[in-house]
């Protein structure tokens, strides 16, 4: 029984073997119009040299005729039939040529080159046909030697009431041997260049499909639990298609792997974080005296105090991974300043502070106007948590050259230097200023907002004198 090697081998050259076979088959196909082509070309131009040369020995031989002088002897024509001795006899026909002389309807004089095939001379039809003819003519008459193509010129002498005709024949089915040769030759070599070129092709083929194996040979090494895996890139050009795959595989290979590390994030934080407040509910719940209310009532109100904590805890895990998801994003182009003003309209009404609106940047940029929000109210609420009735938080947006910066300051106490970048950090708290009964999520869905923006969270700050939170989004954002 074959293995899968054997059938992906097999695959792969069931791919080869139907592109070399279209290219044959168009290879061939050309082959033969060009082929057909040339024949017609070839015959057509022979037909019209013959119908040239018809023409001109017609015209030749009535130049002779009409001056009733031999031109052998310069003595003038005793009857017809000299007229149609000399005449032949003076004239060598030309390979495939025929010159025939008729008397008063019968065959009398022929040139001397004999057709190999026919003679017109024993045809009584063709005798019938132009012995007795008495203006010019020309005409197409086959024979089993094929077509002859003939032109006949009348003759007579005055005192002379016999009636003669001078034909010229040319046997067309020789004269176009040649254009049969070359197409034959045509095909013959034609033939061995397709050979050669399917040979050819097969090689190219393999190359061409090299990239696709590629991709075959990443998708199987690719795994749930190793995503890892990217299809090498061979080219880089613009319209390099094969390259162009490549670059759009990867991406897709990169959202899937950003989309299953976060829900291994969620599952890893859910299972983590969770495990405390049930393990508490369940705890309580076990030792709760039934029949003293007062210990049941204060059971019940430990539960629903857990439960809502375990309500806010999953709500921001959620929210974070859906901030983490580039593909989730719906960017639209947005005033900057008329963001600033609503955000600032917005902020007021979270607590009694000093709220101070410092600039706005006018400008026009496309971002996801919900998800910026959700990060500066966050900031925002962040910072009522670590400052007093009173305290300035103060809003603004400005141009930093290509970047577009929109920050939020506080006078609260300041984030020390150890703790600057463990407060982005997933349930981390820091160990300045009150508790929150958050989940410690709210910074790290910030940083995420940026993130999928394509920018980044900066935070000045110095112990004792507040902290500003600064969200940069770069040119490519806007």
């Amino acid at each position: 029984m074959p293995g899968p090697a054997d059938r992906r081998a097999g695959r792969a050259t069931a791919a080869r073997t139907r592109i070399i076979a279209w290219v044959l088959l168009l290879v061939l196909a050309s082959l033969a119009v060009v082929t057909l082509v040339t024949w017609i070309l070839l015959i057509d131009e022979t037909d019209n040299r013959i119908d040239g040369a018809l023409t001109a020995e017609v015209a030749e031989f009535a130049r002779v005729t009409e001056t009733g002088i031999n031109p052998t002897t310069g003595e003038p024509y005793d009857s017809v039939d000299e007229i149609l001795r000399s005449v032949i006899a003076a004239n060598l026909a030309r390979p495939n040529e025929k010159f025939l002389g008729y008397l008063d309807g019968r065959f009398r004089w022929e040139s001397r080159r004999q057709s190999p095939t026919v003679l017109l001379r024993d045809d009584d039809r063709f005798t019938d046909m132009v012995g007795s003819l008495t203006r010019r003519a020309e005409g197409s008459y086959m024979t089993d030697a094929g077509e002859v193509r003939w032109a006949a010129l009348p003759v007579w002498l005055p005192g002379d009431r016999s009636r003669g005709v001078i034909v010229v024949g040319y046997f067309t089915e020789q004269e176009h041997e040649f254009a049969d040769e070359a197409a034959r030759l045509m095909l013959l070599v034609g033939f061995g260049t397709s050979l050669l070129t399917a040979a050819a092709a097969w090689l190219v083929a393999g190359r061409i499909l090299r990239p696709l194996r590629d991709v075959a040979a990443t998708a199987r090494t690719i795994t749930g639990t190793d995503l890892s895996r990217r299809v090498p890139q061979r080219g880089s050009g613009p319209t390099d298609e094969i390259a162009e795959l490549a670059r759009t595989l990867n991406a897709m290979l990169d959202r899937v792997q950003s989309g299953v590390l976060a829900q291994r994030r969620f599952v890893d934080d859910a299972g983590h974080e969770l495990r405390t407040p049930i393990t508490i509910v369940r705890g309580h719940l076990g030792v709760v005296d039934e029949h003293d209310p007062e210990d049941v009532r204060d059971t019940v109100e430990l539960v629903d105090d857990e439960l809502e904590r375990m309500n806010r805890l999953v709500s921001d895990m959620l929210s974070l991974t859906r901030a983490e998801q580039v593909t989730l994003l719906r960017p639209e182009t947005v005033d900057v300043a008329e963001l600033t003003r609503d955000l600032f309209d917005k902020l007021t009404a979270l607590a009694d502070r000093d709220w101070q609106l410092e600039s706005v940047a006018h400008t026009r940029t496309r971002m996801d106007r919900q998800r910026i929000t959700q990060a500066v109210v966050a900031l925002a609420d962040n910072a009522t948590r670590y400052t007093r009735p009173g305290d300035r938080i103060a809003l603004g947006s400005d141009l930093d050259g290509s970047e577009l910066r929109i920050w939020l300051a506080d006078s609260g106490p300041g984030v020390p230097p150890s703790e600057r970048r463990r407060v982005f950090r997933r349930f981390a708290r820091g160990d300045s200023g009150p508790r929150s009964e958050g989940a410690g999520l709210g910074l790290s869905i910030v940083e995420a907002i940026a993130t999928t923006h394509g920018g980044r969270v900066q935070l000045e700050s110095s112990p004792g004198q507040g902290a500003t939170f600064t969200l940069v989004l770069p040119e490519g954002a806007r």
